[in-house]
């Protein structure tokens, strides 16, 4: 027979999601005010790649208290689980006793998630305000078109608007100026793509018949790679990019040599 006992009116469970919590806090504690958050650097760490954009730290730490918060989480539970399987295992010469439960134990297990999972929104909504909806009004402005298996970045030309005849063509290859807001307006051609800077903590979806905006500002130059996170047809392996960030010599020199390769 399957042996438990009564738990006392749930006082081990609440006992159980009490810890839950307030370790739940704690991991979110530490990682807003952990090592990376308080030195403000840009740096990679557990196993991210290094942050050269302005607000990727803000997104590494939103990860971090995801990351505390889940691991605990999970932890707790596998130990809980293991230690319920040991304490009411089956045992010679005793009955399994029934037991109801607790209204009160099922109310703070529901209770104490609900808070967890609403404050980590609810933190996050303003950085998310940040990135997807306040676009800096100062931004340089280009356009990415995804296609089956390559980037098309286009550039304003002379009239300093995108989508007129004008426009200027790089394949593969995005420059853009360090220290600069750049405001990239994504689409696709095909498929539903997927454009993805990890060094800039950028990831958004170009899905056909729609756009859609991401913003950067990188800290540093360098050459880094644009991937396709989306598995978008059998040449998915072949669909890399460059970008290129310049200084605002070097980017105004680009575009030049860009305006003359278009008018021949």
């Amino acid at each position: 027979m399957i042996t438990t006992r009564a738990l006392g009116g749930g006082a081990i469970l609440r006992r159980f999601a009490g810890a839950l919590f307030w370790l739940a806090l704690a991991g979110m504690f530490l990682a807003v005010a952990g090592p990376s958050a308080a030195e403000g650097k840009y740096g990679g760490s557990w196993g991210l790649p290094d942050d050269y954009s302005t607000h990727g730290h803000k997104i590494d730490k939103l990860f971090y208290v995801i990351l505390w918060v889940t691991g605990i989480v999970f932890v707790l539970t596998e130990v809980a689980l293991v230690w319920f399987l040991f304490k009411y295992r089956r045992r010679d010469g005793r009955k399994a006793k029934y037991t109801h439960g607790s209204t009160a134990v099922e109310a703070v297990w529901t209770v104490v998630p609900a808070v967890i999972i609403l404050s980590m929104a609810f933190s996050s909504r303003a950085l998310w305000k940040e990135l997807k909806q306040d676009m800096p009004p100062d931004a340089l402005n280009l356009k990415v078109v995804g296609e089956q298996f390559a980037w098309n970045v286009l550039y304003p030309g002379p009239d300093g608007m995108l989508d007129t005849a004008d426009d200027m063509l790089s394949l593969n290859i995005m420059h853009i100026p360090v220290h600069k807001p750049v405001v990239v307006t994504l689409t696709s051609k095909d498929v539903i793509h997927s454009f993805f800077l990890p060094e800039f903590r950028v990831k958004q979806d170009a899905v056909p018949g729609m756009t859609s905006q991401v913003w950067v500002e990188a800290t540093q130059t360098g050459t880094f790679d644009i991937a396709c996170a989306e598995l978008c047809g059998l040449g998915h392996y072949r669909m890399k990019g460059y970008l290129m960030v310049d200084t605002p010599e070097d980017y105004e020199s680009f575009l030049a040599e860009l305006a003359e390769e278009q008018e021949e």
